[in-house]
């Protein structure tokens, strides 16, 4: 992540780096994020390389859709099912603090809206609200 783009980094309990926005959204949910929590093309990318190499796609050329566009919706739900650990004095008083399963995922995409570096995101998106159906999903 470079601080050059994108102004002072959060560093995560388990070394992750990344925007003050996944910071902020830590301490306003009172949940202790994962690096897994912070996706970004070149995790996307690489993942579909790993996966290329090693054959998976069996020797089919490796495109944004299906591929990539799949990766994001596979990543996404994994983190939706990932339980996160709760840290606010109100939790520890109840015994909430071990891992909890999310009620909600909430998928900040950033950058500018339009730009083809997004594409595959706002597809992958479009295409999980297809599979997951309109009620499950919302954009804001």
């Amino acid at each position: 992540m470079s601080p050059f783009e994108h102004g002072e980094v959060f560093v995560l309990d388990d070394g992750g780096e990344t925007d003050l926005d996944l910071g902020n959204y830590e301490r306003f949910l009172s949940v202790s994020l994962t690096k897994d929590s912070n996706l970004s093309t070149g995790k996307i990318y690489q993942s579909v390389i790993e996966r290329e190499r090693v054959g998976e796609y069996l020797g089919k050329t490796v495109q944004v859709v299906p591929h990539i566009s799949d990766a994001i919706q596979e990543w996404i739900l994994k983190v939706a099912q990932t339980p996160v650990s709760r840290f606010s004095k109100a939790a520890s008083d109840n015994d909430c603090s071990k891992d909890e399963p999310p009620e909600i995922c909430i998928v900040e995409l950033g950058g500018t809206l339009g730009d083809i570096e997004s594409m595959p995101f706002v597809e992958a998106l479009r295409q999980l609200q297809e599979n997951l159906g309109y009620k499950n999903l919302c954009f804001a």
